[in-house]
């Protein structure tokens, strides 16, 4: 817990609000054409992230989810982050939202035997990319992408990190 916000697993039935949050940054913020039928994975979280190693987490301040990252085992000691998404009044290094969420994620990573996080972005986060690069992910082409990652049409820039 930091700050009055924690970090904790997705539970069953909050599908709608991680959704609304995740669909309102990609949309609103950052004008990215994408809506919630595109996501069917934000409908079944249980079913499409909490496969073999793999979980969702949420940040929430009170009753309010502020913040999302999941973690996809793809298979062979490597996992690919997805849907981490901040509310933007969580967002900077002093809120520390995005921070926990990532060492939470990094965390279960390294407990759970893997060995590389692969995640992919797009060019209209560029805020996200400075985070991860100063998260120590190193940018990677997409050449370079294990075969298993789950790529996103959006996505344009790759980061790898070695645990």
């Amino acid at each position: 817990m930091n700050d009055g916000f924690a970090v904790r697993p997705a539970k069953a039935g909050e599908e709608a609000a991680i959704g609304a949050l995740i669909n309102t940054i990609q949309r609103r913020e950052f004008g990215i054409p994408i809506t919630l039928e595109d996501q069917p994975d934000l409908a079944d979280i249980d079913g499409f992230y909490r496969q073999g190693a793999g979980d969702f987490w949420v940040a929430t301040h009170g009753e309010c989810i502020v913040g999302t990252i999941a973690l996809i085992d793809i298979g062979d000691g490597m996992g690919a982050l997805r849907k981490m998404f901040v509310h933007e009044d969580y967002r900077g290094r002093k809120k520390g939202v995005a921070g926990d969420l990532l060492d939470v994620l990094l965390g279960h990573a390294k407990v759970r035997g893997f060995s590389e996080i692969f995640l992919g972005t797009t060019a209209a986060f560029g805020a996200a990319h400075r985070f991860y690069e100063k998260n120590g992910f190193s940018l990677i082409a997409a050449e370079d992408l294990p075969k298993g990652f789950p790529r996103m049409d959006v996505d344009t820039r790759f980061y790898r990190f070695d645990i």
